[in-house]
């Protein structure tokens, strides 16, 4: 889920204190608990990593990602442009209100770079497959929509 403050042109962003990809600048979110829908799933993590309510969310996007040893996810992407709260550190992550001009690419998984922004910036949909190798990067393919 990722939040923006349109006025301030800033997209709430977390550097995530545990688990896959601890230590790097992402959007909060998470696994979907069973019987729960991908929208309600963000909403709750967002709530649950920085207690804050995304209050009009938007389907822009699908990631697929393979991993070389075995891992695959599939990760649906949101975007909000009001929410109810302030964001709070909490023990999961580090809120970051980061200009939309100056996203922190070199902190962020590499992928990243071929997609957030221009969903951010234009809302433009798509679907993105990844292959990794821990944390780098070996192919991507964008289909914009």
């Amino acid at each position: 889920m990722f939040i923006i403050d349109e006025d301030r042109r800033e997209v709430l962003l977390i550097r995530k204190k545990r688990g896959l990809g601890a230590g790097k600048i992402n959007g909060p979110g998470g696994k979907i608990d069973p019987g729960e829908t991908s929208l309600e799933c963000a909403v709750r993590e967002t709530q649950e990593e920085l207690g804050v309510t995304a209050l009009n969310p938007a389907h822009h996007g699908e990631l697929w990602f393979q991993f070389v040893d075995g891992l695959r996810m599939h990760v649906d992407v949101w975007v909000s442009t009001r929410h109810d709260g302030n964001a709070v550190e909490t023990p999961e992550a580090l809120p970051l209100w980061t200009s939309l001009d100056a996203l922190p690419f070199d902190q962020m998984w590499a992928d990243d770079e071929h997609w957030l922004a221009r969903t951010l910036l234009e809302r433009r949909r798509f679907i993105g497959r990844f292959e990794f190798d821990n944390d780098t990067m070996l192919s991507h393919q964008m289909e914009w929509r």
